[in-house]
């Protein structure tokens, strides 16, 4: 009978254990991919039509209402009409594949001649909306997030998400009361381009003024709500110009 408390034993048996489970997880792996890339894919979706404000909120619940995943991807080829690329200055009409595979962490590691910038345009309620992808730093860990914005340049929506912020502070840039706020919100102060700012003390706690390009911090999260904001002045820069072009052209 063999022996079964010795070392070699232990590390045979740890060794066949590790190669078993490894082998059984990386099975997993590969067999959930496809279940695991449409989840990603319709969760995309969703933001960035909620962003356009289409989504199943309701009036007076603070709850955020995704359109379900059993429809989502109809009602997205619904309301995108366009996409395009921004590369080194120049935009190119694309496939709407093409530019919804983009992956803006990524994108945000190249330089600027290589980086790519998708731009979704929508339409709703007999209006043109330009949605736009953001990425960026909030105080643990990424934040990202989508603006919808008008030929006006004024904010129809927006949504953001976050890897590892604070529950119950910086994790609450994505509740909806504080989305809710950037929703009208001007990016422009007159002539200037001047983005959001995510400001304590803007003596405007219920948010009706919206020429101020501020919103109501959050509270206990300064560093979060600055993430956002730069967030939103370093991205929002890159596509006004196009977006005025693209109105010259509507």
């Amino acid at each position: 009978m063999a022996k079964t408390d010795g070392n070699v034993y232990t590390v045979i048996f740890a060794t066949i254990m590790v190669i078993a489970v490894g082998g059984i997880l990386s099975a997993l792996a590969v067999g959930l991919k496809p279940a695991i890339s449409e989840n990603e894919r319709f969760e995309k979706q969703q933001n960035i039509l909620y962003a356009m404000g289409v989504n199943e909120n309701v009036e007076g619940d603070n709850a955020v209402n995704f359109i379900p995943t059993d429809k989502v991807e109809a009602e997205f080829k619904n309301y995108i009409k366009e996409s395009y690329i921004i590369q080194n200055g120049k935009l190119d009409n694309v496939a709407d594949s093409i530019a919804f595979k983009i992956d803006m962490k990524k994108q945000s590691k190249l330089s600027k001649s290589e980086r790519k910038l998708p731009l979704f345009i929508g339409e709703r309620d007999g209006g043109k909306y330009y949605v736009i992808p953001m990425y960026g730093k909030g105080l643990w860990d990424a934040i990202w997030g989508y603006v919808a914005l008008d030929k006006d340049l004024v904010v129809q929506g927006v949504y953001f998400d976050h890897k590892g912020e604070t529950p119950g502070l910086g994790a609450n840039i994505k509740e909806r009361y504080f989305m809710d706020d950037f929703t009208g919100e001007q990016i422009m102060s007159k002539t200037q381009y001047a983005g959001i700012s995510v400001a304590k003390g803007n003596n405007d706690p219920k948010n009706d003024d919206k020429t101020d390009n501020e919103v109501d911090a959050l509270a206990g999260a300064t560093i979060t709500g600055d993430g956002v904001s730069a967030m939103i002045k370093s991205t929002l820069k890159l596509y006004i110009p196009h977006i005025k072009e693209l109105n010259k052209k509507s």
